[in-house]
């Protein structure tokens, strides 16, 4: 069975970018001129996602009015004549079939899976945080990791190298390497301390997981952060059936970091044919 579907969890606080997130959920955060969020629809859709549930929270409505239709606006740009603006705005409406369902309590990255329980069903689907922008000129990142599943009909967890002072930050890899890039996972560590960290492979916001994840996801006790860490269940998951690890390709942005964030607005915009030269030469001039 081919991955259809994928989940976004969303319901975090974002209490890293207060005080602009008081207000606006942190999915929304602009990249130059687009929301984070929708870096990370428009990956899935170019990944060839159909389906993708939005895990949201209390206060997240602007994540679900991005993504419906704006009449009133569209018949303004209509009027005006701006059908090139006209036509991006249809876009983002019509791009995939987006859905969304409310995490009521903040139990954890792996309760919030657990909520899209019903809207995934019997299916294997695809994760993707919004904590992570990943550029790829040609294959996108989930991509890499559908094509690796569609060969071996294991989970896949997308993984590269970070920093040894940097791994406490995320669910890390033991494994067996099996080729350049792909690596048979034998445990998982979640953000253990840099003396006992099994490898500095790590775990960077984008999963293809199987059905079977659900069941353990159910008993999985609150683990770190006395959260539901997916982490967990993962570990428990790789006992049963073989999960891969997949170095993918690609430049990866933190953007729930303010560096990263900033890192994906500069590098973002020197990418913008419309940008930037002009930026380019403004970055000079302040550097001078």
């Amino acid at each position: 069975m081919r991955v259809r579907k994928a989940v976004i969890p969303a319901a975090g606080l974002g209490t890293r970018f207060l005080p602009a997130t008081k207000a606006m959920p942190k999915e929304m955060l602009p990249i130059v001129d687009t929301p984070t969020l929708q870096y990370i629809v428009e990956e899935a859709v170019a990944s060839g996602i159909e389906d993708i549930v939005i895990v949201t929270a209390k206060n997240k409505a602007a994540i679900e009015d991005h993504f419906d239709r704006a009449v009133e606006l569209e018949t303004l740009l209509a009027s005006k004549g701006k059908l090139e603006d006209l036509a991006m705005v249809r876009k983002i409406t019509n791009m995939v079939r987006i859905h969304a369902v409310r995490q009521h309590e903040p139990k954890g990255l792996g309760h919030a899976i657990l909520c899209a329980k019903h809207f995934i069903g019997d299916e294997p689907f695809a994760v993707l945080l919004g904590d992570d922008v990943v550029y790829h000129d040609t294959t996108p990142c989930l991509k890499q990791l559908i094509d690796v599943y569609e060969s071996s009909k294991a989970s896949v967890l997308g993984v590269q190298a970070v920093a040894e002072d940097d791994v406490s930050k995320y669910g890390i890899v033991k494994g067996m390497r099996l080729d350049e890039r792909t690596y048979k996972v034998e445990d998982l560590v979640e953000k253990p301390a840099k003396e006992s960290a099994p490898s500095t492979i790590a775990i960077l916001g984008r999963y293809v997981i199987t059905p079977a994840i659900f069941p353990l996801l159910e008993t999985t006790k609150p683990g770190s952060g006395n959260e539901i860490q997916l982490t967990d269940a993962l570990k428990e998951l790789a006992k049963h059936e073989e999960m891969l690890a997949y170095v993918f390709e690609g430049r990866r942005y933190d953007v729930g970091d303010k560096l990263g964030f900033l890192e994906a607005t500069v590098e973002y915009a020197l990418r913008r044919d419309d940008l930037k030269d002009v930026f380019k030469a403004y970055l000079k001039d302040i550097i001078k």
